[in-house]
């Protein structure tokens, strides 16, 4: 569509990131000192950058561009404010959460049958995004770059008890259901496949008949992104187990 939208003129941005600051919807970031619309549906056209930059570098243009998407720019906006978050999460965890705390004594198991070394070490979360189900995921997103993929159905995380551990860590999670979901998986993936320079894919499913549709989902979207991934499908019995 042909619409009214913000244009930057790199030549004329002296890199001060006002304009960035004054973006309440999060479609302009700084990219190599320079300001940048990271977004033609992020820009709502209103134009609150414009009075901020001090060498008048952004004006108005009609150009085709992509229609403003509000509930894109929530997704966006909530996925930026959990990174800040978990940046200073991961910080205090640093010392909170290394060798032995004040619950060690607690979780040293009574039963004789399980062993100490095979307990959670760790109290602090895996989770390192936000939104986590695959129906409220951006298409982008800065924490996308470079990931390892999981893409677990909702029931692993309680089915296996140590799934933040073996499966979260070092992975951006999405989760969901194609029994519950109605929505086109294979669609969305594909598009978060095709838009984001991910690392790999990990499918993290039960071994129950439904949660065949999410591994066939993850399989089209990763042939119809047009990219070649390292990929690997893990089951987890219904018991708990790794098959």
């Amino acid at each position: 569509m042909i619409r009214k939208i913000i244009q930057i003129d790199s030549e004329k941005c002296n890199g001060c990131g006002a304009c960035a600051a004054a973006c309440h919807e999060g479609a302009i970031g700084m990219v190599d000192g320079k300001a940048k619309l990271l977004r033609d549906d992020y820009c709502d056209g209103l134009g609150d950058c414009l009075p901020t930059c001090p060498t008048d570098a952004i004006t108005f243009v009609e150009r085709e561009a992509a229609a403003y998407d509000e509930e894109a720019v929530k997704a966006n906006l909530i996925a930026k404010k959990l990174e800040k978050e978990l940046v200073s999460l991961s910080a205090s965890c640093q010392g909170d959460c290394s060798g032995e705390d004040s619950f060690a004594e607690s979780r040293t198991p009574q039963n004789p049958d399980i062993r100490a070394d095979v307990m959670p070490d760790t109290l602090c979360s895996k989770l390192s995004n936000w939104p986590v189900q695959i129906k409220l995921a951006p298409l982008s997103a800065s924490y996308f770059d470079g990931a390892n993929l999981l893409i677990a159905a909702d029931c692993t995380a309680y089915a296996y008890a140590d799934f933040h551990k073996q499966f979260m860590a070092g992975r951006i999670t999405l989760i969901g259901c194609p029994k519950l979901d109605d929505i086109d998986y294979a669609e969305k993936l594909s598009e978060i496949l095709r838009r984001n320079n991910i690392a790999s894919v990990s499918v993290l499913r039960m071994e129950v008949p439904c949660c065949g549709g999410l591994e066939t989902a993850v399989t089209q979207a990763i042939s119809a992104s047009g990219k070649f991934l390292p990929y690997q499908v893990v089951t987890i019995s219904t018991e708990g187990a790794i098959l």
